[in-house]
């Protein structure tokens, strides 16, 4: 959809992702090309661009779990750019999508910069997040006894009841990169980031499991480091980062619109990711 100034509304396509990339790359983000194809893939009519002289200059993804829930991500405007409205253009239009679906509520993860604008979105505070990041200089822990792949999916079904939505679709994508550790109802994934290799999403019934996955999964070499999203309210996680040598880098607002949706978050160690929840 063509607009005023030359610039075009449209979604975004897998042709779009070496621009689309390049924006994330700018702002210092840590996702992949299989990142946005994911989301592209998952959510064709949900993954949003402006367009500019055949450039695509700001993205927003919508990413719809049933009629419960969806998850505003890659929020992302180049930097000649900024101050335009373009971001504020597409969240009104993912927003509009979300609505007309019916979704229940909407969120996302906001920087202390994006926060102003979701508020007037209809957005309100939920709690805190950080990103924890470890060097890949420091040395993996002590190997514990490996943690075996169970031929079960029953962690899904805990992770429903975590997460507050289903979401077996994106767990299912990303189990396809690289497989997960588990132990009964619990379960930990790892992938690759464009900076740094990235911890989770990890859901546990109990800390001794969760330690035990995440010792397991850090056997893994990454000269790159680590990076880790987790809930600061969800101590038994921070002080597992810190007896590995992780720290808090970023502080942002998980913010909601629409009904809330409490999740269990003394069993989620480690979320998905800023634009997965």
């Amino acid at each position: 959809m063509k607009e005023a100034g030359g610039v075009f509304h449209r979604t975004l396509r897998a042709a779009d992702i070496p621009a689309a990339m390049q924006l994330s790359s700018e702002a210092g983000w840590n996702q992949t090309e299989d990142d946005w194809r994911m989301l592209i893939e998952l959510s064709p009519q949900g993954c949003l661009a402006l367009e500019m002289d055949g450039d695509v200059v700001a993205t927003t993804t919508l990413l719809c779990y049933g009629n419960r829930l969806a998850w505003i991500g890659m929020v992302l405007t180049k930097m000649t750019y900024r101050g335009r409205g373009f971001a504020r253009q597409l969240l009104t239009e993912a927003l509009s999508i979300a609505d007309r679906r019916q979704i229940e509520t909407v969120k996302l993860d906001a920087t202390d910069q994006g926060q102003p604008l979701y508020e007037r979105l209809g957005f309100r505070p939920e709690k805190t997040i950080e990103r924890w990041m470890r060097s890949g200089n420091v040395g993996p822990p002590a190997p514990e006894s490996r943690v075996r792949l169970n031929s079960s999916v029953q962690w899904q079904d805990t992770d429903t009841a975590a997460f507050g939505a289903e979401r077996k679709e994106v767990l299912s994508r990303l189990a396809e990169r690289h497989a997960p550790l588990s132990q009964l109802h619990s379960y930990l994934m790892t992938r690759n980031g464009r900076v740094s290799r990235y911890l989770g999403p990890c859901i546990a019934e109990s800390p001794s499991i969760a330690r035990s996955l995440i010792v397991n999964a850090l056997q893994t070499s990454s000269p790159e480091g680590w990076a880790w999203d987790l809930f600061p309210s969800n101590a038994i996680a921070t002080t597992i980062a810190k007896e590995f040598s992780f720290s808090p880098q970023r502080h942002l607002m998980r913010m909601v619109r629409g009904k809330d949706l409490c999740d269990q978050e003394n069993r989620i160690y480690a979320i998905a990711g800023f634009e997965l929840g």
